[in-house]
């Protein structure tokens, strides 16, 4: 990224920042909503993975411990600021009542470890053009189910398993697998859960992949995180309060205007790589 110009830079910052507004304003979407603008800037995914798989661990794991923090705080009252006393099974299970649904999560991670490894190899092996496209392409399906309102959903265990084994996979590929594994994990844990599990189980997946990132001896463009993190953290903040009206009300306008813009950017990227 040394090579780059002073537009290059900025358009990379506002991009940064819209990936943090999307991936704690809708518990995904850090790296699906965000890599097709920044290939538009410079084609080459490896240079963006370990900058997004940083920027998803240091707000993953601070939105968890923050929002378990104050909703221990708040489970230890009795509603009435009355701090709850003894250690009866009614107070226990306030304590330890917390936002992330454990069991399912590790259940969803048993079924997509495999693909997900497997992804992680076949991202040293493809040419850098050949996975750009792939992410484009990938990106033009999801966009269409959001221009349509028609997002994936599950109707069955077995297509449950497909589905997350597939997006382990393409999470392994290119951390964009995130619309496949919530079309399964959205009808089985609660709403006001379902970003903080999303968030618990991004933070393990992308953990293996930093790891093979540092195991090949990747460029993790450490220098560039002085600057991207706060640029990452201010969308942050703003994608926070967003998600508070998110779960209050459904959007669906949004998500069809975001389908309209990601499928023209993924239409000029893949005009990009073929050309």
């Amino acid at each position: 990224m040394s090579d780059l110009s002073l537009i290059q830079y900025v358009l990379i910052a506002l991009i940064f920042i819209w990936s943090g507004f999307v991936r704690s304003g809708l518990g995904f979407g850090g790296a699906v909503l965000s890599l097709p603008f920044l290939l538009l800037v410079k084609d080459d995914p490896l240079v963006f993975l370990p900058i997004i798989a940083v920027h998803l661990l240091v707000f993953s794991s601070l939105t968890i411990w923050m929002n378990n923090r104050g909703n221990r705080k708040s489970k230890e009252t009795d509603g009435s600021g009355q701090k709850l006393t003894g250690f009866g099974p009614d107070a226990f299970a306030k304590v330890q009542e917390g936002t992330v649904d454990w069991p399912y999560l590790w259940r969803m991670l048993g079924i997509m470890l495999v693909p997900k490894l497997i992804g992680v190899f076949g991202l040293f092996t493809l040419p850098p053009n050949v996975l750009s496209a792939i992410i484009f392409v990938i990106v033009a399906i999801y966009s269409v189910s959001y221009i349509l309102n028609r997002p994936f959903r599950s109707n069955s265990k077995t297509v449950d398993v497909a589905l997350l084994m597939t997006g382990g996979y393409i999470s392994g590929t290119s951390l964009i697998g995130a619309p496949l594994i919530i079309a399964v994990a959205a009808q089985h844990v609660a709403r006001e859960k379902l970003r903080d599990t999303l968030f618990g189980l991004w933070f393990i997946l992308v953990l293996i992949k930093l790891a093979a990132f540092i195991w090949v001896g990747l460029d993790l463009q450490l220098i560039h995180h002085l600057w991207l993190l706060p640029c990452a953290a201010i969308g942050h903040v703003i994608g926070l309060r967003f998600h508070d009206r998110i779960l209050k009300a459904e959007t669906p306008v949004f998500f069809r205007m975001l389908g309209i813009v990601l499928l023209a950017v993924s239409s000029v990227g893949m005009v990009s790589v073929l050309v």
